[in-house]
């Protein structure tokens, strides 16, 4: 199995999805990827206060997230499943998170909407996996858990789709849970999969109530690819060290909820093979339903089954 490397620049970037953007690299089944992404501003800051600037080779109007990508998988083909193995995740130096300033929903929530975008400068140590800001004279400091905002292959729809949203084959997921040691299963639907990445995150709870987490470029991001021919799914799914999740995406949160629990319970039949009226008995008294983000659109809802907390036992039959 080869490793590949790509360098962000203008060359690999774009900031938008489809089905005929063409690839930057072709990868073959089992193959790993090593990539850094740039920063949600198009752009990269140096200690020394210089700056990069980088463009979309996609041309959009405008480009929504710096994606690295897409990548090629030889062998994917539409109705089958694409595992994504997070290896590691190293974040970059910087990065900032912002509140208020629009008539964001979130904003007309906190009855924020129409005062002054703050604007928090977060300083990243990677050896404390910290994070440090300063307001006013007080001094702010938070726990990292780094985790890539935007992991999708390409929607089979044509022409250009937007990044914000996150829809049945990934996208703008901004699941916290999916750090260093997840697995993302992906929908295929399109020839070669064109799987995309990019909008780092540093830290981030659930809802991701002002609109960003700690948003910064990624120094080194890992990947690993393998495709499987007989399995497919409706929407992402995902082996993370918190459990396997599960996903709704809806405009209302109720329905992201119902999607994220009716995925869970396919996934319970799976694995358990048990009917779904045992399944939702079950995962009444495990399953967590966790509010993803609230500010991409549309809602995300992830449900959460822990692993090991289920014990599957053989029943033994007496003997007569």
């Amino acid at each position: 199995m080869a490793t590949h490397h790509i360098e962000a620049s203008d060359k690999v970037l774009h900031g938008s999805f489809s089905p005929e953007h063409k690839p930057v690299l072709t990868i073959e089944n089992g193959d790993s990827v090593t990539l850094n992404t740039i920063g949600l501003e198009w752009g990269l800051k140096n200690k020394d206060g210089s700056s990069v600037t980088f463009r979309s080779r996609t041309k959009e109007k405008k480009p929504g997230h710096p994606l690295i990508g897409p990548i090629y998988i030889n062998g994917a083909k539409p109705g089958m499943m694409l595992a994504v193995r997070i290896n590691k995740i190293v974040p970059g130096w910087y990065g900032w998170n912002v509140g208020g300033g629009s008539d964001a929903w979130q904003n007309e929530q906190a009855e924020i909407s129409r005062e002054e975008k703050t604007v928090l400068n977060w300083e990243l140590n990677t050896e404390d996996m910290t994070g440090t800001t300063t307001i006013g004279t007080r001094e702010f400091q938070v726990p990292l858990s780094p985790f890539m905002g935007v992991m999708a292959t390409a929607p089979a729809e044509k022409g250009l789709h937007s990044t914000i949203p996150p829809r049945y084959c990934g996208g703008n997921i901004d699941c916290k849970e999916l750090v260093e040691g997840s697995t993302i299963y992906l929908p295929v639907a399109t020839e070669g999969a064109l799987f995309s990445t990019g909008d780092g995150h540093a830290a981030q709870g659930d809802g991701e109530i002002s609109g960003t987490a700690i948003e910064c470029p990624m120094d080194e991001v890992s990947l690993t690819f393998t495709l499987f021919e007989n399995q497919s799914i409706n929407g992402p799914r995902a082996d993370t060290p918190a459990g396997w999740l599960t996903f709704g995406f809806d405009e209302d949160l109720n329905k992201a909820a119902g999607i994220a629990l009716k995925e869970m319970i396919d996934l319970m039949q799976e694995r358990f093979q048990i009917s779904r009226e045992e399944a939702i008995a079950l995962g009444s008294t495990v399953v967590d339903l966790h509010i993803t983000q609230v500010v991409n659109q549309v809602k995300g809802v992830h449900a959460v089954l822990p692993h090991d907390v289920l014990e599957v036992e053989t029943s033994k039959q007496a003997v007569k």
